[in-house]
């Protein structure tokens, strides 16, 4: 599948900005299953500085700072974006879980380990005993760790609620086990608290979901949004798999991939610093449009 997208973040100040600093990671990433042929980022009014670098985690990231007064800052991403099907071994065929969390813990560096930086708590994922009890019924012993992730995947679709308004963009994955509802956030927290106290690697993953309009409507523009998932480490030979707990599915082609981290704070599309805002309002425009 090819995709053009648009991403626009529209922010109004309610005082007059002087000087603003902000880091943007919007370009989505080159993958054994994705390529970005053309990306570029437009920013007004017009930054006196910018430059490109990639953070740890090898996500590009943009930095750029605007000066003089202004009241509104607009940022558009616009990438051309290539997604294929990846061919994923049987599910019974990977390791058993119990490899994984030994092998990722290891004292020799290997890709296992290198892994194993994805089993620790982070700031927004803690870890603890709830999140790897509610986990337990589907890592049973010796099972193989898709297989188990898929079926964990399956209940945290199955027990959790769709409910934007359950939630913010702070809410403790705690809470999230304990309200069982929440969005696309929360749920991917809620499954990498669970997996990481078992003490399994997985990583947060942010980007796009092409959305599909009901039959017979024509699809809006500006409509899509972000997305956020999953990614499991299924050991060496199968790699990193991703799994998406709000849809209950492996993503594939509709899936688009920007970054990954630890969770949503390593990976926010725009973040930045202003002197002399006061409040400020954010309109978000995401529009993920196939191409024959």
């Amino acid at each position: 599948m090819r995709y053009s997208l648009t991403h626009r973040n529209h922010y109004k100040y309610e005082g007059a900005v002087s000087v603003s600093h902000h880091l943007a990671r919007l370009a989505p990433r080159f993958l054994p299953g994705q390529r970005c042929p053309w990306h570029i980022i437009e920013v007004k009014p017009e930054p006196v500085g910018r430059s490109l670098h990639n953070d740890v985690y090898g996500n590009e990231t943009a930095y750029f700072e605007c000066e003089g007064a202004h009241t509104e800052l607009e940022v558009t991403a616009r990438s051309l974006v290539e997604v294929f099907p990846i061919k994923l071994p049987p599910p019974e065929s990977t390791p058993a879980w119990e490899s994984i969390v030994l092998a990722s813990s290891a004292d020799k560096l290997t890709l296992s380990t290198e892994a194993g930086a994805f089993r620790f708590g982070s700031p927004m994922v803690p870890l603890g005993e709830e999140f790897a009890d509610y986990a337990r019924p589907d890592f049973t012993p010796g099972r193989p760790i898709l297989q188990a992730a898929m079926a964990f995947m399956k209940r945290v679709f199955d027990e959790c609620d769709f409910d934007p308004k359950a939630t913010d963009v702070a809410t403790p994955v705690a809470d999230v086990l304990l309200k069982k509802a929440g969005v696309c956030q929360d749920f991917a927290h809620l499954m990498l608290a669970c997996l990481r106290s078992l003490g399994l690697p997985a990583r947060y993953v942010s980007g796009y979901l092409e959305t599909l309009p009901p039959p017979g409507q024509k699809r809006l523009v500006g409509a899509d949004a972000s997305h956020a998932w999953v990614s499991v480490f299924c050991g060496e030979e199968t790699g990193w798999v991703d799994c998406d707990p709000t849809n209950n599915i492996l993503p594939s082609e509709r899936h688009i991939t920007v970054a990954w981290g630890r969770d949503f704070s390593d990976v926010s599309p725009l973040r930045g610093v202003t002197l002399g805002a006061g409040g400020q309002s954010l309109t978000v425009e995401v529009d993920v449009e196939p191409i024959d």
